[in-house]
């Protein structure tokens, strides 16, 4: 059996190693590296990168990557939980629906849906559009180019992560204390708060935890939505790869933001099992 089960891991081995432990090992030693001339990297072997990393302009592109991701998982919790319950509380047929209209947005390529934001934003966009024509406003309202709409772009994007986790939670909780919470003369209220909430506790953590990962390395939201004037973390590594031709300090950023995430996955799983005892 120890043969059998070596022989049928052994492609996924090779699949992790070829595809995650080289690229990485290359991107360790670049970190280590110095930009040359003309961009690429040569020797010698410096901890400068790292040492850029502690450069006060990088903090606040960092603070400003962590507030923003926070919130819009925040705002992203806040959304699909009362969706997934919704969902979770609909008939079989209609969950099938439900289901396939919040995957929907997976159909159409994301660079797509993002170009529609800014059509959507725009000055002389559909919702400005129609608030002049309905006089409400006299000139433009400023929506795209700033945080608010980067913010915007990113809850959209990333919200089906969260409502997944947290309907696949909620549609195995057992309507039965729920039932029995209304015979004690518990509220709906109070049913939710005591009830619900903590017993989707890992789903809520799981549904953070997939949509502040890809928000806190987003590159093209802020890229777009944001016009320059919002640079995030993925912003940055994205601009040391290509116009500033700087891979060894490209690569000091990404392997700290990996840390970083690294840091907060082993904090969030060492919960969960002090939560388990």
């Amino acid at each position: 059996m120890n043969r059998l089960r070596t022989i049928f891991l052994a492609p996924s081995a090779a699949f992790t190693v070829i595809l995650f432990l080289i690229p990485l090992s290359i991107i360790i030693a670049y970190s280590f590296l110095t930009r040359g001339v003309y961009g690429g990297v040569v020797g010698p072997w410096t901890l400068e990168n790292y040492q850029r990393l502690f450069d006060p302009l990088y903090g606040i592109i960092l603070w400003r990557s962590l507030v923003m991701s926070t919130l819009a998982t925040i705002l992203c919790l806040l959304i699909a939980f009362p969706l997934a319950l919704f969902i979770s509380r609909a008939s079989d047929r209609a969950k099938g629906l439900y289901l396939y209209l919040v995957i929907l947005p997976f159909w159409t390529s994301f660079l797509v849906r993002t170009y529609a934001w800014m059509f959507l934003l725009r000055d002389t966009g559909f919702i400005n559009t129609i608030l002049t024509s309905l006089h409400i406003i006299n000139e433009p309202l400023p929506l795209l180019y700033n945080e608010t709409a980067v913010v915007v772009g990113l809850v959209y994007g990333y919200l089906p992560f969260a409502v997944l986790p947290l309907f696949s939670n909620l549609d195995r909780l057992d309507k039965t204390l729920l039932e029995a919470a209304a015979d004690l003369g518990a509220t709906p209220w109070q049913a939710l708060y005591k009830i619900v909430i903590p017993l989707c506790a890992p789903g809520l953590r799981a549904a953070g935890v997939l949509v502040f990962i890809p928000c806190l390395g987003a590159y093209l939201t802020p890229d777009l939505l944001g016009g320059g004037k919002s640079i995030m973390i993925g912003n940055l590594i994205q601009n040391q790869f290509t116009t500033a031709r700087d891979w060894p300090f490209g690569a000091a950023i990404s392997l700290a933001l990996m840390a970083l995430v690294m840091v907060l996955l082993v904090t969030l799983l060492r919960q969960d099992g002090e939560a388990a005892l």
